[in-house]
């Protein structure tokens, strides 16, 4: 099989770096229903990270193509969620903003993003010292943690929009209003603590390219 063949995990993979800009700008709109085709089209994104990948394993269409743009897609996914939460929770709108949290704080996204360039670069160097670091049960639950708080926020961005327009009040909204701030009342600490803990997971187990002597 050729190495570089365009399979369908890779088309899949493909189809995941042209939703990122789409979610990007979509999800910071002002417009009711473009924030839904967000929430959406986030959900897909994020199934599909699993799906290329099993699909790739389970049919033996693993590829270098694949191998390469499968960790950038996910990269760009992560930027195009947690930067416009960021914005928007930051550009004060009190009805914008997170529930429980308020607005997200800058060393929350700096934790996120800089624990993917770290981990990135730290692959990089145990590539060059001939060691592969591979991708581990913790980092595939951290990601699972921050999609279940992004997925449950952007749902929440454009139903909030709707109950403010139409001043909802009944039970109905009031549960539905509990809900999404024990969703992210837990979600985030656990997806903070999961990047923080997957990160020191990975530099404690390979910690012996830290010591590694050219």
């Amino acid at each position: 099989m050729p190495k570089n063949r365009l399979t369908l995990p890779v088309v899949i993979t493909l189809s995941r770096i042209v939703a990122c800009p789409i979610i990007f700008f979509a999800v910071q709109a002002e417009d009711v229903g473009l924030r839904f085709i967000a929430f959406v089209i986030f959900v897909l994104a994020a199934l599909s990270d699993a799906l290329d990948g099993y699909i790739a394993r389970r049919y033996d269409l693993v590829t270098d193509l694949g191998r390469l743009l499968d960790p950038i897609a996910d990269k760009l996914l992560l930027v195009s969620t947690f930067v416009p939460i960021f914005i928007i929770s930051n550009r004060g709108f009190e009805s914008e903003h997170i529930p429980i949290w308020g607005t997200l704080p800058g060393w929350v996204l700096i934790v996120i993003l800089g624990r993917e360039a770290l981990i990135t670069l730290f692959r990089g160097y145990g590539v060059r010292r001939g060691i592969v670091i591979a991708a581990g049960k913790l980092g595939k639950r951290k990601t699972l943690l921050q999609f279940l708080f992004a997925g449950g926020l952007f749902l929440w961005y454009p139903i909030n929009m709707l109950a403010t327009a139409q001043a909802w009040d009944g039970v109905g909204w009031v549960l539905a209003e509990n809900f999404f701030l024990v969703w992210s009342g837990i979600t985030l600490p656990l997806a903070i603590l999961m990047t923080i803990y997957s990160m020191l997971d990975y530099l404690w187990s390979y910690r012996a390219l830290l010591n590694f002597k050219s």
